[in-house]
This record gives C-alpha cells, structure tokens and sequence, in this order.
C-alpha cells in the first residue's frame, strides 16, 4: 500500500477546502426563490420589493466586485477569501434574524458582499494553486455551484413547512439551514489550508489599476459573463412563476428550480471534457444553441417544462462553466486573473442585475411569458456573438 506523505495529504486537503467553499458560493441566494411568497406574506413586502431582494445580491455583486484584487494583493488570496467566508456566515445569520424587514436587508446586502468577493477570488485560486488543472477545476467549481444551489432550491419549502415558527416565518429557518449548513467546516477546512502555507504569495508586477479597464480582451469577458449570468438568475428566478402558471404546484415549482439547477450540474462537469483542441474557439459561440432550443420548446410546448428547462439547464452551466475557465485562461497569472476576474463580474453583474427585473416587468405589461420568453432568446443570441470574440485566445495586459 502506497503511504500517503504530508504532501499528498496537503494537496487533497487543499481540493477538498476548495469544493467546499464552491459549495457555499451560491446556497445562499438559490434558496430565496422558492420561499418569496412566503417572505411577503410575513414582512408585508411589495411584488417589487420583493423582486428586489433577488436583484440586491447582483448589484452588490457589481460594486463590490473591482475592490477584490486590491483587497487580495494586500491581505493575499488566501486570507481574503477567508474573510470572504466569514462575512458570509455573518449575512447568513444577520437575514434570519426575527422581527424588523431590516435585518432581512441587511444580511442580504453583506451576503452580497461575501459573495461578492468569493466570486471574484476563486477563479484566482484555480489560477495559482491548479494552473494544469484550470478547465477541470473550472468544471468542478461550477458544478458545486450548480448542485448545492439545486439542493438549497429543492429543499427551502420543505424546511420552511417544519413546525419551527408561527405562520409563514419558517422561511427564517429554511434560509439559515440552506446558507449556513456547510459555511463552517469550508471556514474551519481553508483556514488549514492557509496555515499549511509557508506564505501566501503573489510574485507578479503590479497592474495599474484602471489598466483592466481599458483592457477590450476583459470586456469581452465582461460581456460574456453578464449575458450568461442573466440567463441563469432570469430562470432561476422565475421558473417558479412559470411552472405555477401552468398548474403546477408549488413543491413542483421547487423541484423544477433543483432540476434546471441539477442540469447545470451536468452542463459544467460536461463542458471540460469537450473543452479540447479546436473545441476551445468554437465552444463559447455555440452553446447559447441549447439554450434557444429550450426557449423555443417554452412558447410551443409548455406542459412539458421538465424538458425544457433541463435543456436550458445544460447550457446555463455549460455557459459558466465556460465563463469562468476564460477568466482563468484570458491572463498570463494569478495577478492577472484576479483583476479580470474582479473587473468581468463587476461589469457582468450590473448586466444580469437587469435580467430579472426586465423579464418581470415584460410579464406584468403583458400577462403572459412570450414577451418574457423573447428576451431571454435575445440574451442568448447576444452571448452567442460575444462568443465569437471569446473564444480567440488572446491575454489581458498584453496588446495583439
């Protein structure tokens, strides 16, 4: 039997920390979907506030997300995403919190934050601690996202509706179990990781700051990540809405949200296996494909939602999948890396902050989903272009 040295062993620790902080990178917001109805009818909040509280997150995301390369070159990668972590735990707990609307605001906006800079670092971590590795590891991450996401969808109502609180405040309990159930251990395990290291280094020249900004290989990326992003939150978001309409009831509509979520499971882990050779160029225009075919199987076939929500569902985790392997693959090193990582989701999540609202809107001018619907066959068209320019492998900081 081959021994397992301190090397392996730290290795593997490494992995694993790594899965589980994907898995808390998206469980916080997935969940809030499915338990919205229940959030109005406890709070008193309007549709639009409540519309809102799914959108926050985004905007956070938006501002918040430039400041993470600046915080990580100071404190260094990895210590900040432990911060990142922390504050995550805290937002959890702080939105939970019985009595006034305002902690429900205020957990959501530091859940944002957290997030926020998660996002951001953990395409740099693929970068620095698994450069051979990156499609894979992209994959993987994704994958996480997808499937713990999926989870905390499927599993928000049914938590919701254990006798733990009076009325419809079992909400409180479903989006503390959901958000918080695994933030321990990813903080207890990263926090190893880091007390392994003999340094958290980061050899790299500093970057001008506002160089990424100008950068038109970032804003391709930008662009990328905002149209991809908004197909996801837009369905995730109201698939709910959608499947109720149809007849379904609503632990069907929450098991929808998990399949459309279990999908992307398999649209990320699929990507890297096809992600290979001349594959590479053509792949990021191609895929928005699935998901025009899902679109057209909405508006012609309604009753058979399962179906084409699982097709929507590949190319939404195929799509980020892929996005997040261009942020790690567009820079030269970690350094860089962080920056367009920071700089693409800032830009891309002002866009998808849009998304939802947008197709929210379309549906209450006109009652229906076709207006809805379109639009998000609009999206996809315009990641399809961007793809074109995505998928050529050209490095930020580096003229052509």
């Amino acid at each position: 039997m081959t021994a397992i040295t301190p090397r392996r062993a730290a290795a593997a620790t490494l992995v694993i920390a790594f899965c589980l902080v994907a898995a808390n990178m998206r469980s916080a917001i997935t969940a809030v979907g499915p338990v919205l109805d229940r959030i109005g009818a406890d709070t008193g909040l309007s549709v639009a506030a409540l519309g809102m509280i799914t959108s926050v997150p985004l905007l956070v995301w938006a501002a918040v997300s430039p400041f993470a390369h600046g915080v990580s070159r100071r404190f260094g990668l990895s210590h900040s995403l432990l911060g990142a972590l922390a504050l995550l735990a805290a937002g959890v707990v702080i939105r939970s919190l019985p009595g006034s609307s305002v902690w429900l605001w205020l957990g959501t906006l530091l859940i944002g934050a957290a997030l926020a800079f998660g996002n951001v670092l953990m395409p740099a971590v693929v970068k620095r601690d698994f450069p051979g590795r990156v499609p894979l590891m992209m994959g993987a991450y994704s994958a996480l996202l997808g499937a713990f996401g999926a989870l905390a969808s499927g599993v928000a109502v049914p938590l919701a509706r254990l006798p733990l609180g009076e009325g419809e405040t079992g909400w409180r309990f479903a989006l503390l179990v959901t958000g918080g159930a695994l933030l321990p251990w990813a903080i207890a395990l990263w926090w190893r990781t880091i007390r392994r290291e003999d340094a958290d280094t980061d050899g790299a020249a500093p970057r001008a700051r506002r160089a990424i900004w100008s950068d038109p290989v970032a804003w391709t990326v930008a662009g990328y990540m905002g149209l991809q992003a908004s197909s996801f939150y837009i369905f995730v978001t109201w698939i709910p809405a959608i499947s109720t309409s149809i007849g379904r009831s609503e632990e069907l509509s929450g098991i929808d949200v998990a399949v459309y979520q279990l999908c992307s499971l398999a649209g990320s882990l699929t990507l890297p296996l096809i992600l290979r050779g001349r594959a590479e160029r053509l792949i990021p225009a191609a895929l928005p494909a699935l998901g025009l075919l899902g679109i057209a199987g909405l508006l012609l076939a309604p009753h058979a939602i399962l179906v084409w929500i699982a097709v929507i569902g590949l190319f939404s985790g195929a799509s980020l999948s892929m996005c997040l392997t261009l942020m790690a693959q567009r820079a030269r090193d970690q350094d860089g890396a962080t920056a367009l990582s920071g700089m693409s989701q800032s830009v891309g999540y002002l866009i998808t902050a849009i998304g939802p609202v947008a197709f929210g809107a379309l549906h209450a001018l006109s009652g229906d989903w076709i207006g809805p619907l379109l639009l998000s066959a609009a999206i996809m068209l315009g990641q399809g272009v961007v793809g074109v320019v995505a998928g050529r492998e050209r490095f930020v900081f580096e003229r052509r």
